[in-house]
């Protein structure tokens, strides 16, 4: 396979594309995450081709990846990511003791489009409040959908996850595979579960 272009400036895409041993160049996208009609799940695949779109608009010659993950809660209610420690304290608290679901959708732009949809369902602990500030207070809610990272501390949190772990970490292997394969490309067989939300 070709280098891929990686539409992200997430540093847990980037490892765990670097974890499965892509060779890749990251491309931030020039695309602008404002509100869009549509489910969660219509809006994770719409915001992933957008963004894979800007970067395909100015860098054609080679497959690009766009990428786009949500916090899911209650129906459709997406969380996005806290702006503050407080923000990260009420997102915690409400998803405490219950299950979410963590959705992301990816686009794959090459000779054409193709796109998919991830859902995860992961289920955090009752937290107590000294835990829930110990938590906050390591500020690793910062830029973390629904305010906590799976792959760090935040699992620590975490009671039991139904579904795609690379998924809540912010990249969907599995489903990337199934995308590329259908352009014609294939991911290194090496890799699994990178560090890094």
């Amino acid at each position: 396979m070709g280098r891929l272009i990686l539409a992200s400036t997430s540093p847990q895409r980037r490892a765990i594309l670097a974890d499965l041993g892509v060779d890749f160049d990251v491309v931030p996208p020039d695309y602008d995450e404002v509100p869009l009609p549509g489910t969660a799940a219509e809006v994770v695949v719409a915001r992933a081709l957008g963004k894979a779109r800007a970067v395909a608009a100015v860098r054609p010659e080679r497959p690009v990846v766009g990428v786009d993950t949500e916090v899911v809660l209650d129906g459709d209610e997406v969380l996005g990511q806290p702006p503050d420690a407080d923000a990260a304290r009420v997102m915690l608290r409400r998803l405490a003791g219950r299950q979410h679901r963590v959705l992301s959708g990816v686009a794959v732009i090459g000779a054409g489009e193709a796109t998919a949809c991830v859902e995860t369902r992961v289920h955090l602990r009752a937290l107590p409040d000294d835990e829930l500030e110990a938590y906050v207070a390591t500020g690793e809610w910062r830029g973390r959908a629904g305010g906590y990272a799976i792959q760090a501390e935040g699992g620590g949190l975490v009671a039991s996850i139904d579904g795609d772990l690379d998924n809540v970490i912010g990249l969907p292997v599995a489903a990337l595979r199934a995308l590329l394969a259908a352009e014609g490309h294939a991911l290194p067989m090496a890799g699994g579960n990178a560090a890094g939300t």
